[in-house]
């Protein structure tokens, strides 16, 4: 008995500090003592202890004396990985080490430090940027009449054109020396976010300037000279601006581009003149069509050794910026991507511009992937997210309040489950966008955050995508016909390219999330590659064997705290916070854990392969994904917890990641491409298998009420709609509904009255204005009630009416005898 009670008590020391993570040192000299107290105890005679301090002794002297462990153990692993360890192209470590990691490494890390994220100060729109989104931003908004540029003109109209050039709208990101606005990430995204929710195709021309395109490049990169030359015209609106990244041969891997700039000298007004010719063919360009220059991503090429390193033939791709009208350039015609938005393709032959169009100079040949990558980086974590929250706010309150106001089957069709379901979905994905794009965007203004903004990228216009699809099945029909009247079917028919744009969700999920996060967020692996390429072998093998135990220490204990919080459902792991949320912490730290060790297990088994293992890795990447969301949800949560909206929504989206975790760990085992790893994999990840189950519905059912009955003017109602467009309009397509749901929830209770009346036979008559007079006689309704009725039923059913037009019309929008007898503005060049 007393040598299993002291069994147990050394498998419960050793666990513990197995769990705490206790330096190499400690566990030598704790296992020392263990060793001579069961020596002295008698629980182990003289040859036992010559035993153990053989088996444990020698190892442990071995690890710690560095000298010996470097000659007998490190070395020979050190040689085996250098040479396995493929070598690492320009553009591949220039992507990897553009940008910053922000609080994603945290979550990656297995034990996040929760103050970091708590602590952490969100961007608050100033002053300046508060008054240009409540005056510019919606003077810009009632100006666009989104049927005729959708339909009628397939552009923004001249004077909408000139409004957002003159109102500074291209100059939200150039500093303010410049001429431009200077304003924040968070800001710009307040702006496009309140933009797309009036017309997609303003949005993407508006966010476009202001995110990957000149203007940036050069704020970050130009010469002053550049700046001084550009900038100006730019934050004017003199400038229209396009940048040349995408061609026929090359998408998403751009070290394949063929577009070339060789140096050369030419003659120029009777000058010799050092500079570049340049041969290209690019598409989906936005703005290429109108623009008056561009920026060109090309690859460098110096086979005459003029710029002075006879050595270097090859630079790599480079930036430069031009005027669209340069010789050579051809440009002008428009691609059709079912948005109108201005995009389509450029051609160059021989386009000769001196040396000092390459962005930043000639000192910066050969550094334009890092360049794009950076700003790429900068630029997705403002833009798609803004257009996603945008869509996700709009669709939560449009189609909350269609729910309520269409009626089938004797009552409002948001009270059946079925479109509960889905309408649910949309409430949670919406508060989760407005989390994420308010951390992310926030992120932004404080570092480069690339891991971040690429796993925001995909998951946030992937929701976008689900939104707009259970927004359509809702509304059905009414959804479905286009004219004036439908709020829907635009931002429906241009959802691909928000999909395809930036890196294409396919590639980013799949190659990028976990593939970049993995290397920068992880506190060894990009170190230790280093150290591997290190070409002082002595040198880099001091630093390899440093961080190889360290390494080895941390996935030890990832994996045991793992273990050890999934088998007691995460009770005994710290959470900043007390009550409800206080579960949702713990379990993180949990999987974090889990993630930590099951990253470090597939690198080591699958090595430079897990690379072309892409679901594994995609995988995984929804891990630290949905961790990250999960993570916004909780800030945003722990900023306004005094809502007992924020609650209902919190904990739907709280469980839904949960849930989505779990899922992503359980196809991760299940398909792991070592089968012997499975194993060991589940009992780490999912030791107890999966907890989480989603929302359940009693959640969406909570969720959907709070839709169905939400007032914009409570505090929850002014943070789901302060950067969304509302027109008033009893014309306008979004504010016949809402002045419609408004009207309902003032007459709510006698509306319900009068229906329950009609319902028991208490009120007679065919038509509503009968039915109201009946209820006004047999005093189920005050005159005024019954008045208050007849205005809403008229509203009501103006918002169920669908569009219909000519053949004339609709073969020719642009006739001007079809547009009058359709009511339409006959001067085409001014906003509706």
């Amino acid at each position: 008995m007393t040598a299993l009670i002291a069994a147990l008590v050394i498998i419960g020391l050793y666990w513990a500090l197995l769990y705490r993570g206790v330096s190499l040192a400690v566990f030598t000299g704790v296992t020392a003592a263990v060793v001579v107290a069961l020596a002295v105890t008698g629980l182990i005679g003289p040859i036992g202890f010559l035993v153990a301090a053989i088996v444990f002794g020698v190892p442990l002297v071995v690890f710690n004396i560095v000298p010996l462990r470097r000659a007998l153990l490190t070395r020979r692993l050190y040689g085996v990985f250098r040479k396995i360890l493929p070598e690492m192209g320009a553009t591949e470590k220039e992507a990897l080490e553009a940008g910053d990691v922000w609080w994603e490494a945290e979550m990656f890390r297995g034990r996040p430090d929760w103050s970091q994220l708590l602590d952490f100060k969100l961007t608050r729109l100033t002053d300046e940027e508060q008054s240009f989104l409540d005056h510019e931003t919606e003077q810009l908004c009632a100006m666009i009449d989104d049927w005729q540029v959708h339909f009628e003109l397939k552009d923004l109209p001249e004077d909408v054109w000139d409004y957002i050039r003159n109102n500074g709208f291209f100059a939200m990101l150039i500093p303010k020396e410049h001429g431009g606005l200077g304003f924040s990430a968070y800001g710009q995204s307040c702006v496009v976010a309140k933009i797309a929710t009036r017309s997609l195709t303003a949005a993407v021309t508006v966010m476009v300037p202001n995110s990957l395109g000149p203007g940036e490049l050069l704020t970050h990169y130009g010469t002053k000279e550049q700046q001084d030359k550009w900038l100006p015209g730019l934050a004017s609106g003199k400038e229209l601006p396009c940048f040349a990244l995408t061609g026929v041969e090359v998408g998403s891997d751009a070290t394949k581009m063929p577009d070339t700039g060789v140096v050369c000298q030419r003659t120029v007004d009777g000058e010799q003149v050092l500079g570049l010719s340049l041969n290209f063919n690019k598409r989906y360009i936005t703005l290429a069509p109108v623009a008056t220059m561009m920026g060109l991503a090309f690859k460098l090429k110096d086979p005459d050794g003029l710029l002075g390193d006879p050595d270097t033939v090859d630079y790599g791709i480079t930036c430069a910026l031009l005027k669209t009208d340069t010789p050579g350039v051809n440009i002008g015609r428009r691609h059709y991507p079912g948005a109108v938005f201005m995009n389509g393709p450029i051609q160059g032959e021989d386009v000769f511009v001196p040396l000092d169009a390459i962005i930043g100079g000639p000192e910066q040949a050969g550094k334009g992937w890092r360049m794009l990558v950076e700003c790429l980086s900068a630029g997705r974590g403002i833009s798609l997210p803004a257009l996603s929250t945008a869509t996700g706010k709009g669709m939560y309150g449009i189609t909350s309040a269609y729910s309520r106001i269409r009626r089938q089957f004797g009552t409002e069709i948001g009270n059946f489950e079925g479109v509960q379901e889905q309408l649910g979905v949309i409430g949670g994905y919406a508060y989760i966008l407005e989390n994420v794009r308010n951390l992310t965007a926030s992120g932004v203004d404080h570092c480069t955050p690339s891991v971040v903004t690429a796993m925001i990228k995909y998951h946030a216009t992937e929701m976008m995508r689900t939104v707009i699809n259970n927004a359509m099945d809702i509304h059905s029909g009414r959804g479905i016909i286009m004219g004036p009247r439908n709020y829907l079917a635009a931002a429906y028919q241009a959802l691909p390219v928000a999909i395809t744009v930036e890196g294409a969700n396919i590639m980013t999920r799949s190659l990028m999330v976990f593939g970049q996060g993995a290397i920068r967020c992880h506190p060894y692996v990009y170190s230790e590659m280093e150290a591997a390429h290190n070409p002082d072998f002595d040198a880099g093998l001091a630093e390899f064997d440093r961080l190889l135990f360290s390494h080895i220490g941390f996935s030890v204990n990832r994996a045991v705290r793992a273990l050890t919080l999934g088998l007691t459902g995460a009770r005994i792991a710290k959470a900043p916070v007390d009550g409800e949320m206080g579960v949702y912490y713990r379990h993180m730290e949990r999987f974090s854990a889990a993630l930590a060790f099951c990253a470090d297990l597939s690198m080591g088994t699958l090595g430079g392969a897990l690379k072309l293992k892409e679901s594994t890795s995609a995988r995984l990447g929804d891990v630290l994904s949905h961790l990250y969301m999960a993570s916004a949800t909780l800030k945003g949560y722990a900023e306004h917890q005094d809502t007992d909206e924020d609650k209902v929504h919190a904990t739907w989206a709280l469980e839904y990641h949960l849930h989505e975790i779990e899922n992503a760990f359980h196809d991760f085992v299940r398909n792991f491409p070592v089968k012997a790893a499975r194993p060991i994999l589940k009992l780490v990840a999912l030791p107890t298998g999966r907890r989480f189950a989603g929302p359940t519905d009693d959640m969406n059912s909570a969720l959907c009420d709070m839709m169905l009955n939400m007032k914009l003017d409570t505090p929850f109602g002014k943070r789901m709609s302060y950067d969304i467009y509302i027109g008033r309009g009893e014309n306008d397509p979004t504010g016949r509904l809402i002045n419609a749901f408004e009207k309902l929830q003032a007459v709510d209770a006698e509306y319900s009255a009068f229906l329950r009346a009609i319902k028991h036979g208490e009120v007679t008559g065919e038509t509503v204005a009968e039915q109201l007079a009946s209820a006004v006689d047999n005093g189920t309704l005050t005159q005024a009630q019954a008045d208050a009725i007849a205005e809403y039923d008229k509203l009501r059913y103006d918002v169920l009416l669908t569009d219909d037009f000519s053949k004339e019309y609709l073969l020719n929008p642009m006739s001007e005898s079809a547009r009058e007898a359709e009511g339409r503005p006959v001067d085409l060049r001014k906003a509706s």
